[in-house]
């Protein structure tokens, strides 16, 4: 993908992840170099609704998107995320998902077309990829286990430590990105609950809370709390 210009808000360099998620510096330099656009998305705004098709290919360059589901009421759920250097492959048909922010986000966007003959010709760059879809069905089973055994307490301290890690912040201090109305709709909460659940953590020592900014005085305590194991991540 073209490179950005130097005069642009501060992102990851697509490049660099690729290689740091195993792909060789070759084949990274190839993907980094197909024709792109660098697109701004505002955040709790539409970005690419659901039933329409997706033909392109997005790589998160600053900020956080979601995946989400609607049920038949218009009631959402957020199925997945993607931090910076994670990217949404292209799909045949219809998507069943929207897309939308989480924060402020520059996303380059390439067209299918241009993206599949690459990752056809080079056998590498398919078993790079085929490892990425298997560490994103890991993620989407965690989540399921998530929201249909833990409790409300777990579900909420699992997303923030998940969280930590994919955003590599330290385990004793993250800066919280999501709304307690976000936080509910990954969990499968209402948003007076995930405040309780709040209230509860910083009542039992579990958490600090400054505006956004978050502390955890004992990380090992809160990753027993949120039943926390980090193998799925990698």
């Amino acid at each position: 993908m073209s490179r950005h210009p130097k005069s642009a808000t501060t992102g990851v360099d697509l490049r660099d992840k690729l290689i740091a998620a195993g792909l060789e510096p070759h084949l990274a330099t190839i993907l980094d170099e197909m024709p792109a656009k660098f697109t701004q998305v505002e955040p709790r705004k539409p970005f690419r609704e659901e039933g329409a098709e997706r033909d392109e290919v997005m790589f998160v360059r600053s900020g956080l998107l979601c995946k989400y589901k609607s049920d038949s009421s218009g009631r959402r759920q957020i199925v997945a995320l993607r931090f910076p250097g994670e990217g949404i492959l292209p799909r045949d048909g219809l998507a069943d998902y929207g897309i939308q922010a989480i924060l402020r986000s520059e996303v380059k966007i390439g067209r299918a077309e241009d993206f599949d003959p690459i990752v056809d010709a080079h056998p590498a760059m398919q078993r790079f990829f085929w490892k990425l879809i298997q560490r994103n069905e890991a993620i989407g089973y965690e989540w399921l286990v998530n929201c249909g055994r833990r409790d409300s307490t777990a579900r909420v301290a699992h997303l923030l430590c998940e969280t930590q890690m994919r955003m590599h912040a330290g385990q004793a201090r993250m800066t919280n990105p999501f709304t307690q109305q976000q936080i509910a709709d990954i969990t499968g909460q209402t948003s007076v609950n995930v405040n309780r659940v709040f209230a509860d953590l910083e009542r039992q020592g579990l958490i600090k809370r400054r505006g956004r900014d978050i502390q955890i005085p004992d990380p090992a305590e809160f990753r027993r709390v949120a039943s926390f194991q980090p193998g799925y991540l990698r």
